[in-house]
């Protein structure tokens, strides 16, 4: 499972014109699911983000977490992070899971940060979305469950 971390002032996200998703200061996660993938997986990286110490303190280090702040979590499905562009020009998508199983584990990644204590918002699986961020910083992390010593 792979995710780009993104620390913003908000995001939001769109279908159809309409909200469907949207947060004040925290973090966008756009989420990757490959066929590997487990709950394990998400469990593993609900843990890291909502640890990960990129929110600023009193002396303006980034030295806090979206727990310890009480920041919002936005999560957007993007099957694109399995992209890959070694061979040819289209990207190939091979080592993503297919929609089943890429749905079951972005559902459980948002319920198991909600039972973490985080405030989700979600985009809608399987949709074209319509993102929006103000990005703070910018800080952007790249946290994979594959990569996990």
């Amino acid at each position: 499972m792979r995710a780009v971390v993104q620390r913003v002032v908000r995001a939001s996200v769109q279908v159809d014109g309409k909200m469907v998703g949207q947060i004040g200061a925290g973090l966008l996660v756009l989420l990757g699911v490959r066929k590997e993938d487990s709950s394990a997986d998400a469990d593993y990286l609900v843990d890291k983000i909502a640890n990960l110490r990129i929110f600023r303190d009193a002396e303006e280090k980034m030295n806090l977490s979206l727990k310890e702040t009480s920041g919002a979590l936005l999560v957007v499905s993007q099957f694109t992070l399995y992209g890959s562009t070694v061979r040819g020009r289209r990207p190939s998508f091979d080592r993503a899971a297919s929609p089943d199983q890429a749905r079951e584990l972005y559902e459980y990644f948002i319920s198991a940060a909600a039972k973490a204590g985080l405030s989700v918002a979600c985009g809608q699986f399987q949709a074209t979305m319509q993102v929006e961020l103000i990005n703070d910083g910018p800080v952007t992390i790249l946290c994979d469950s594959e990569r996990q010593m």
